[in-house]
């Protein structure tokens, strides 16, 4: 059985070896249209590769999936984040989990990803062919052929792996082949504020806040980081991530909503300033920092509620006191516009799901071709998500390559 496999990164890789491992003397070529395989891997978790979450329940591993949640639910009992974390072991690559639930290798570089899977290709006589892009992809009885640069190859299996696409003219070729293609769309992205003066806090992180996007029921929950061009942390990617289309359409022209408290709502904050009011009544405001914000944080919604920088506790009352609640529990930024997430391009888009069986990732229309990784309608928020969908359904391709 001869197989490709389109596109040199993490599902392509993943897949390759999958095939090697269910069905040993098959031939399996790799083609990767640039000099470099897996370079998304290299650069991902800032060049540590945040390779899967500890979330082992799979019910709950499914609910991180803005788009195919459901449909990786079903392949999650086929390899899921205890397989992924069992691979890598297997392999001597011990995963080290953070208080957060992301998952790295202990190495605490990329490089032990890439050099494991390239080595394992390498023993296994998988073919890693570079600058080798397939031009043209055709169908010919039970048998693919390929143009792969000014060559045509003849394979029985296709697995294709080429990754999201920045524009649906990237997924023309698929369509050709008569499947539906999700328009694509940028998910994991951080927000512009160019015309907030809060920019000028940049560095400052508060750990757990709630934003909202105004006028709509989304909700953003997690750590977020004041950026030089507005706003990022994982509260901020999750809003992006689960408001991928809808902020689209909005041409990235929106409100947000941030409550620096987390959900602390409007009595409890009234509750706990009457008491400062009577301990700290002779000291100043911006002097007493009950909350888990950044002084400078706390000293800037201060100024912004119009409160001078010397008033005492025992003066706040009134307009001020209501207007420090609200920029504590609602406090409203204008948007204008993203910025991609570091280096990790993802997209919401891709072949549409309902394209593929759910059980083996074969396409339903085209006998012999199977899809993996993000070239799917799938995506997920970010915390090693994204790559666990791809390890996941680059196994089940592989496993079941041979129509079993």
């Amino acid at each position: 059985m001869k197989v490709a496999v389109i596109g040199g990164g993490a599902a392509g890789f993943f897949s390759s070896l999958s095939i090697k491992a269910h069905f040993p003397d098959s031939e399996v070529s790799i083609f990767e249209k640039s000099s470099k395989v897996l370079a998304k891997v290299k650069i991902s978790g800032g060049g540590r590769c945040n390779v899967t979450h500890a979330c082992f329940d799979n019910n709950l591993l499914s609910r991180h999936y803005p788009r195919g949640g459901r449909f990786l639910q079903k392949l999650f009992y086929q390899f899921d984040a205890k397989s992924t974390v069992d691979w890598f072991k297997h392999r001597d690559i011990l995963l080290k989990t953070y208080p957060d639930g992301c998952m790295f290798p202990q190495s605490n570089n990329s490089q032990t990803i890439i050099d494991a899977f390239v080595h394992e290709a390498i023993q296994k006589n998988v073919h890693i062919l570079t600058n080798s892009p397939v031009r043209e992809i055709e169908k010919i009885n039970e048998r693919f052929r390929l143009k792969v640069n000014d060559e045509l190859l003849e394979f029985d299996r296709v697995v294709i792996t080429t990754g999201g696409q920045p524009k649906k003219g990237g997924l023309s070729w698929l369509e050709d082949l008569g499947l539906d293609i999700v328009d694509p769309v940028p998910s994991l992205f951080t927000f512009n504020m160019p015309n907030e003066s809060v920019t000028s806090l940049m560095g400052n992180v508060v750990n757990d806040v709630t934003v909202r996007i105004e006028g709509e029921k989304l909700l953003g929950k997690g750590p977020l980081l004041i950026t030089h061009w507005g706003m990022s942390g994982p509260a901020i990617l999750e809003l992006s991530a689960w408001g991928a289309r809808m902020l689209h359409e909005k041409n990235y022209q929106f409100h947000i909503l941030v409550n620096w408290l987390n959900e602390m709502k409007e009595i409890e904050l009234t509750e706990v300033f009457e008491v400062i009011k009577i301990k700290h009544s002779n000291k100043k405001i911006a002097n007493i920092n009950p909350f888990p914000i950044t002084n400078k944080i706390w000293c800037y919604l201060i100024e912004k509620s119009g409160i001078q920088p010397d008033a005492k506790w025992s003066e706040f009352s009134g307009k001020l006191k209501n207007k420090l609640i609200n920029n504590l529990l609602n406090d409203r930024y204008t948007v204008s516009g993203k910025t991609t997430f570091k280096e990790e391009f993802v997209t919401a888009g891709g072949v549409a799901l309902h394209e593929i069986n759910p059980q083996t990732m074969e396409s339903k229309k085209i006998k012999g071709l199977f899809f993996a990784g993000e070239i799917l309608d799938i995506d997920g928020v970010t915390g090693g998500f994204n790559f666990q969908a791809a390890w996941t359904t680059a196994f089940v391709a592989g496993k079941h390559i041979n129509g079993h």
